[in-house]
């Protein structure tokens, strides 16, 4: 794609970095096929070359951005299935990050649109405001019918049955191995997962501690900055990620890190993606040694070996989440360790298709997030499982919002499958 930026636009990292990435796109449409909204929609504008189009456009003239490239970048996903298909390698992924943050910038959204997506940022990364959230829309459901924003209602709709009691394993602590010490990692433990599933960090501390690792819990470390960087608030999402890395890096210039390992891919996508955040600033060395030793907690199981287990008789079905399969590259693993585990294991069709969560897009944009989650639903449920696993706590909340099969994160049944406790939510079965 030609471009027409002048030297001054150029001199901005964002602007250079967009220029690169437009250059690189040959308009051939492949993207459009696995689009998810596209799909829904039917509009080339909301397809990724529709998009980049619009993205382009924007830039290259410095415009105010309008109420219509607004709606279209809004109802991306980045569930990143355009990078994947993509035969040209556009990074489509940094393309939207820059146009969100340079719309967050430039456009006065509708007071509403302000308001919620404020709400968004001062609750959802601080673990504690969103459990009294959480608690506070629990009495507030009996009022769902009154709510005149379909936005309102979503978050009414996706708030649990039960929220978990707060565990202390999420505290800055060291947990030592089980036998003889193979490495020493930092285990990410989250925001917005410290209160929707504090089990799922308990099973991955207690499967890493079995398997030989030293798990840290460092101080300082906190939300990965996913939340507010996807709405565009990069000096937010900054200081977060800056928290992160200076508490990690603390910890590498203390006793020492083999890994950084996380359970939430859409954090892991986001970490893994910190050398190119701060690539122009004074962290960028510390940053890109950060990214460098992130890995998804499957990575890290697959690298440290898991014991083969007995057949289980159960069937689960396997969920690729968008940011681990696209976003990180990380496609066989987690299938491979619950085989080995002694599952039986079986995969929805269109599995490269977004469940629809992609961190705030829920609540967001309901009505389309509500099509892919019952497309996304119906082909898991076709394959009859007992269970779903996933390895995202978005994808876990919103498939298990439109289905009664349980739904639980990959590192729970292998935690299970290696001595530890059944996951809470199949106690029943």
């Amino acid at each position: 794609m030609q471009t027409k930026f002048t030297e001054a636009q150029l001199a901005d990292p964002g602007t250079a970095r967009a220029n690169q990435i437009l250059r690189s796109c040959v308009h051939c449409g492949f993207c459009t096929a696995t689009c998810p909204t596209y799909q829904v929609l039917g509009d080339e504008l909301d397809s990724p070359r529709g998009r980049i189009y619009l993205i382009k456009d924007m830039l290259e003239n410095e415009r105010v951005p309008d109420e219509k490239t607004v709606t279209h970048i809004d109802r991306c996903l980045s569930c990143l299935a355009c990078m994947t298909t993509c035969p040209s390698g556009v990074h489509y992924m940094h393309l939207v990050d820059h146009a969100r943050a340079y719309i967050e910038e430039r456009y006065r959204r509708p007071w509403p649109d302000r308001a919620l997506r404020w709400l968004l940022a001062r609750i959802l990364p601080h673990p504690m405001r969103f459990r009294l959230a959480l608690a506070a829309a629990k009495l507030g459901r009996p009022l769902r019918g009154l709510m005149p924003d379909a936005r309102l209602r979503a978050m009414l709709d996706m708030v649990p049955a039960r929220i978990p009691p707060v565990s202390r394993n999420d505290d800055p602590q060291s947990f030592a191995p089980v036998g003889p010490r193979r490495m020493r990692v930092a285990l990410m433990t989250g925001c917005a997962q410290k209160a929707l599933d504090t089990d799922i960090n308990d099973a991955t501390i207690r499967l890493l501690t079995r398997l030989g690792c030293e798990v840290v819990v460092a101080k300082g470390a906190g939300c990965c900055g996913a939340l507010t960087h996807h709405m565009g608030r990069e000096a937010e999402a900054h200081g977060s990620a800056a928290a992160n890395i200076h508490a990690w890096m603390a910890e590498i210039r203390g006793e020492g890190l083999e890994a950084i390992v996380i359970n939430t891919s859409g954090c892991g996508t986001t970490v893994k993606d910190y050398g190119h955040m701060f690539r122009s600033g004074p962290l960028a060395a510390e940053a890109a040694e950060i990214s460098a030793r992130a890995l998804d907690v499957s990575e890290l199981l697959v690298k440290l070996g898991l014991p083969e287990g007995a057949p289980k008789g159960l069937r689960v079905a396997y969920h690729a989440a968008c940011s681990l399969q696209h976003g990180q590259k990380v496609k066989t693993a987690p299938k491979d360790l619950l085989k080995r585990a002694g599952f039986e294991v079986v995969e929805p069709a269109d599995p490269h298709l977004c469940c629809g969560s992609a961190g705030t897009y829920n609540l967001m944009q309901p009505e389309i997030s509500g099509e892919l989650r019952r497309r996304k639903v119906a082909t898991l449920e076709a394959k009859a499982p007992q269970v779903i696993a996933a390895g995202n706590i978005g994808c876990m909340m919103q498939i298990g919002s439109g289905t009664g099969v349980p739904v639980v994160h990959t590192v729970q049944l292998l935690d299970w499958a290696t001595g530890g406790p059944v996951p809470p939510a199949l106690a029943d079965l």
